[in-house]
Order: C-alpha cells, then structure tokens, then sequence
C-alpha cells in the first residue's frame, strides 16, 4: 500500500494522461511505424486501447487501496509479486531513460547541435527531481497548467499549416498506402496498441491519490480517447504536408513539416513550437514513469516518503539514457524490441493474467461460500 497521502482529481487526471499520451509521440513516427496508414492505424489501435485500460480500473475497483506492486503481492503472492514489483519499476526507469535520450537527440538535431547531450540531458533531469521532490499535488497541478499550454501550440501548429496553403489532402490517398488492410492492421498491432495506449499502465500507481474511485474509469476513458483522435489528426496533418515519402523517411516529421511554413515571407521556421512541444511531452511521460518507478520501490523496500527517492531514481534514469545507445538509429532499433516484446508483456499480458487470476478465485470463493 503506498504511504503517500497527496490527493489528485480527475481533470487533473485527465490533463496527465492526456499529456502523457502524446509524450514523444506527437513529433517521431509513432509506434515506430511510418507508413502512410499510420494515422489511420491509430484510429484502429484506439478500441484495444481503451479495453485494456478497462482492465486497469478493473483490478483499482478490486482493489482501491493497492498501486500495481500492491496487486502483484495479493493476486499472485509474495514470491512471485514482489520479484515482479521490481522488474516493474526497472521497467519504468528504462522507458522514461528512453524518453528522456529521445528529447536529448531531437534538441541536438535540431538546435543545440555543439551541446553535449550530457549537458541537455542533465539538464531536464534536474527538473524532474525537482517537481518529484514537491510531491505528486504539485506535479499534477503542473501538468493541468502545461495542458492548456499544449493544447494552445496545437492550435496555432495547424493554423499555421492551413494559412501556409500547405495541406494536400490528396497525399493521404489511398487511405490504407501501399500494403492495404494487412499493413495497416500490423502497424496499429501490437506497435500502436502498446505505443502510447498499452504505456499508461504506469497510472495504476496513481489511482488510489484520486479522490474519488470512479474519476479513474470516467477521466481516464475520455483522455484516451480524445488523445488518440488527436494524435491521429497529427499524423494525418504531417503527412498531407509532407506527402507519404518524405513523412517515412522523416526521423521527426513534424519538425520537418513546420519548418515548410511561409506565411508572407514573414512567419517562417516554426521549430520553437515542436521543441517546445517535445520538451514539454517528454518531460512530463518520463517524469510519470519515473515517479511510478518511485512509488513501486517505495511500496516494495517499505520507504514512508515516496519524494526521498527522486535524486537515486532520476540519477539512473539519467546514466541509462546515456548508455542505452550510441546513436539514435541504434536506438529506435532497441525501441522496435520494447514496442515488440517488453511492453505486450509489462502493458499486456501480466495485467491481464492479475484480472484473470482474480475473477477466476473470486468465483471459486463464491461456489465455496454456496456449498
């Protein structure tokens, strides 16, 4: 059970998953698929989605005094739940390094190109410890200020595409590219449905600080499913820009799609807005995962104070990025294995088994209780 007693609501809820979700997924090729079909393939991953964080509320519902780590121990026992506990919060610290190497490499590649990315990195790092250290009130009243932030860049992003006169609403034609269904199944499955839908598993070591239990069902659904229209609006946008061959060979297409704006000769290179975008995405994804890594290890090593963790948490996180790859090619090529193999597993296949394994001795207990 997690000692920390700071309390959330659902809007603020709402705007943490919201800005979760897009993360890093609104400036790279999301799912790591590039494809034309992607922002449809979004719109297909959505449904599943939606479904498996039905089964995260399910076992907060079963269980709403216990985080993730707390469902382990209970459902599967100690032996088995707790090593789990651990492999989790691992888990979380090596998707937020992997966050926080993305944010580093875009900064490098797109205006900090004679800053070490040492330097970039450590620097968002000490932002992080900074707002976990002020508790878990603080960082999700930031994050209901920062949504509206986004939303707003978001705005003036596509109204700066409609005035330039660059949408070809043709380049999104025909819908399904050149693999049809197959392509566009395979893309939404399981890369999409685990990239960025199957990530918000880490909320389920927030669910008990809402104030009330049904706010995770209702304010959760919804910013699913409004981020993951938008997110497809996004591709979809990028793509009529760009046209489908430069959007696949695009590391991030929408810095390169706002750098074609010209509206008069006179506002042009727009790339501010998809730096600021990305910093403000990744900083919040991988701070949540970072604190889900804190609240894991708080629950599992028995620490009152999930805060005292920041500095040893954010300092591996930190490292990890630097050494998970040497380039960012070689990145995205580890990216492909944790889209293919670890998240269907740490987002899939565990939760699922917990609900499965609980309805299963639930019904058992009843016949029990009947005969």
């Amino acid at each position: 059970m997690s000692a920390d007693k700071q309390t959330i609501n659902g809007v603020q809820l709402f705007s943490m998953m919201m800005l979760f979700i897009f993360g890093t997924a609104l400036v790279i090729p999301v799912g790591f698929q590039s494809g034309q079909e992607v922002w449809l393939s979004i719109l297909l991953a959505l449904p599943a989605g939606l479904l498996l964080f039905l089964v995260f509320v399910y076992l907060y519902r079963a269980y709403p005094r216990l985080i993730l780590s707390g469902y382990l121990r209970k459902i599967l026992g100690a032996p088995i739940g707790l090593p789990l506990a651990v492999l989790y919060a691992i888990y979380f610290m090596y998707v937020s390094a992997r966050n926080l190497r993305e944010a580093g490499d875009l900064l490098i590649t797109s205006a900090y190109d004679v800053t070490p990315n040492f330097v970039i990195q450590t620097v968002m790092i000490l932002a992080v410890i900074y707002v976990l250290r002020k508790g878990l009130e603080v960082f999700y009243r930031l994050g209901q200020v920062y949504f509206f932030i986004i939303v707003s860049i978001g705005v003036i992003g596509n109204m700066l595409f409609i005035f330039s006169g660059l949408i070809d609403l043709k380049n999104l034609l025909p819908l399904t590219g050149e693999g049809g269904w197959k392509q566009t199944l395979s893309s939404a499955y399981p890369s999409i449905f685990m990239f960025p839908f199957g990530e918000t598993v880490c909320f389920m070591t927030v669910f008990t600080h809402l104030k009330a239990k049904n706010e995770a069902r209702n304010y959760g659904l919804t910013a699913m499913l409004l981020s993951g229209i938008a997110l497809s609006l996004t591709h979809a946008m990028e793509i009529s820009v760009l046209g489908p061959d430069i959007y696949s060979r695009s590391i991030f297409p929408l810095l390169s799609a706002l750098r074609l704006v010209n509206i008069m000769n006179f506002i042009q290179r727009m790339d501010a807005l998809v730096i600021l975008a990305l910093i403000i995405g990744v900083f919040f994804k991988m701070t949540m995962y970072a604190y889900a890594s804190m609240a894991l290890a708080a629950d599992v090593f028995n620490v009152k104070e999930v805060n005292k963790l920041a500095y040893p948490v954010s300092i591996v996180i930190l490292f990890a990025s630097m050494m998970s790859a040497w380039s960012f090619p070689e990145h995205n090529e580890e990216g492909l294995t944790d889209v293919k193999l670890l998240k269907p597993i740490f987002c899939l296949m565990i939760p699922c088994v917990l609900m499965i394994v609980h309805v299963l001795r639930k019904r058992l207990s009843k016949a029990r209780a009947r005969a």
